[in-house]
């Protein structure tokens, strides 16, 4: 039972970690001005507008 104590203590602490990392990754400023814009991407209807006219041709 031990050895099932130890590789689950080392599991939890490995997806800890992993999840800090990703945490840190998507606040640091290096990855703001990419994120600001992603975030407006879902507004951005010039792909919809190239569909259209496509479409229409």
């Amino acid at each position: 039972m031990a050895g099932q104590d130890i590789i689950g203590s080392v599991f939890t602490v490995i997806v800890f970690l992993a999840f800090v990392g990703v945490v840190w990754w998507a606040f640091s400023k290096r990855n703001a001005k990419r994120f600001e814009e992603d975030a407006y991407l879902v507004f951005d209807d010039d792909e919809v507008n190239e569909v259209k006219k496509t479409r229409s041709q």
